[in-house]
């Protein structure tokens, strides 16, 4: 179990912070200089050098939105040309990519960036690359509503690019996709002109999600325990009735794959945030909002209390709840992580991601009260781990920034260095750019900044933030 130091502040963990950035700039200098298009997305490291592995794209909203959040922590211009132009020449096909559940990482991470950039008056008022910005984030939010799929009990869920029998916990932070999609007004509009509201969509897959990928000890199996997290939900798609947990990455379908588990704690608590934006009557159709908010929390709390009861002492959790090599290592969750043991990885990428919706979710609730501070405090305590020696990378010539990642274990795709037994030292496009996420966020708290969401300013500036004059 985390062991939570409530005293840390975020300006305690600025010094740490501003390391992190300069580490960021080189190794973003370094992937640069070896990276060309016809590699493929960046995806993990071996031996210290990014590697595509063909699945799906999904990473390099993260390659480039990297850049950006490089430039918006730091304020240097050449991240922001760069990141620009590679998201100019690059991203277009993830905006209309009908094939996945990623619209949300690819997307919101890079023309989302941009849009927030410019609301946030933190680059220069360009009319026509808002509207560029914008045009791809409708159309990207309505082609991911477009994967739907009904359950038997109404409603629905977006489906993962195994098929429309498929419900994953990733897809939670994909709701961004339809989020900003909705802000901006836009719709899905499918046969005979039916118009399909995002919104609707967005809540219908947060509740599919709540029920069936988080366990609440209601005794749904012999393994339900509170705060359990299925990778992957299975439905009929004749009937749309639920069948049964399964995983593509954990080590079981009655475990917690803690990546996933992290995807739902940040979906979760993002999307609170995003509910505050939207107007009663929009949510009366869902039974209004105290409903929905309830729903969400739920899911939230229970999926974060579970994080930090089996997470070790310094909050970097292994792969999975139920790997089987834990059983050599009685005393885990009373120490803290050993990346190179023998037996088990850990996943630094999943604490990257938790830290995010933890303290998210610590300020949604409100730091004046204890159960809001714990929430914050524990993100802190684990983002300081992070930063540490142990886990951000300061070495030369090795292209990652957060080490001791994982991918994918049960395929065996992650790199073994000489003399250990299970993957370590390795780095993945996820786990770097949820790190700086998690850094900006924290930066900006403790220089009293206006807080980092994904959905930028709202209500929406009516001139220019940085000059205050009327938009053309």
């Amino acid at each position: 179990m985390l062991t939570i130091d409530v005293q840390l502040q975020p300006a305690d963990l600025l010094p740490a912070i501003q390391e992190m950035w300069a580490q960021s700039e080189r190794v973003l200098d370094e992937l640069d200089a070896s990276w060309t298009a016809d590699q493929g997305s960046p995806v993990f490291t071996v031996q210290g050098k990014y590697l595509a592995q063909g699945w799906t794209e999904w990473t390099q909203g993260f390659q480039f939105g990297s850049l950006l959040l490089q430039f918006d922590a730091c304020g240097t211009e050449r991240f922001l040309t760069q990141g620009c132009e590679q998201i100019r020449k690059f991203m277009a096909p993830h905006v209309s990519h009908i094939g996945v559940h990623d619209h949300g990482f690819n997307n919101v991470s890079t023309y989302g960036a941009i849009r927030r950039l410019m609301l946030e008056g933190r680059i220069r008022w360009d009319r026509h690359q808002l509207d560029y910005a914008e045009l791809a984030l409708k159309v990207s939010g309505a082609v991911q509503a477009a994967r739907w799929s009904r359950v038997y009990t109404g409603g629905g869920y977006l489906y993962s690019f195994n098929g429309p029998q498929s419900l994953f916990a990733d897809t939670m932070r994909s709701l961004r996709a339809l989020a900003l999609a909705h802000l901006l007004g836009h719709r899905l509009m499918g046969e005979n002109d039916e118009s399909i509201s995002l919104l609707d969509r967005l809540i219908q897959h947060a509740q599919s999600t709540a029920q069936f990928n988080v366990y609440y000890g209601d005794q749904r199996d012999i393994y339900d325990t509170p705060g359990r997290v299925a990778h992957e939900s299975l439905f009929n798609t004749n009937d749309g009735h639920y069948r049964c947990p399964s995983t593509q990455q954990g080590y079981s379908p009655f475990s917690t794959w803690t990546r996933g588990a992290a995807w739902i704690m940040l979906g979760f608590a993002e999307q609170l945030e995003f509910l505050k934006q939207v107007p009663d009557d929009e949510l009366t159709g869902h039974g209004g909002r105290a409903v929905v908010e309830r729903m969400m929390l739920q899911a939230a709390r229970i999926s974060s209390d579970a994080f930090l009861r089996e997470a070790p002492t310094d909050g970097i959790p292994y792969w999975d709840t139920g790997a089987p090599g834990l059983a050599h290592l009685p005393d885990w969750r009373e120490r803290p992580a050993d990346p190179w043991n023998r037996y088990e990885p850990v996943d630094s990428s999943a604490a990257a991601i938790a830290v995010q919706g933890l303290i998210r979710l610590g300020h949604y609730l409100g730091t004046e009260n204890e159960e809001g501070r714990r929430y914050v405090q524990a993100g802190l305590t684990m983002l300081r781990t992070l930063l540490s020696e142990t886990y951000l990378n300061r070495q030369p010539g090795h292209q990652g920034l957060l080490l001791h990642t994982i991918y994918h274990r049960p395929r065996g795709w992650d790199y073994i260095p000489p003399g250990q037994s299970v993957p370590c030292g390795e780095s993945c496009m996820w786990g770097d750019y949820h790190l700086r996420e998690a850094c900006l966020q924290v930066q900006r708290l403790a220089r009293q900044e206006p807080v980092y969401t994904f959905f930028g300013p709202v209500p929406l500036p009516s001139t220019d933030p940085g000059t205050g004059q009327v938009p053309a």
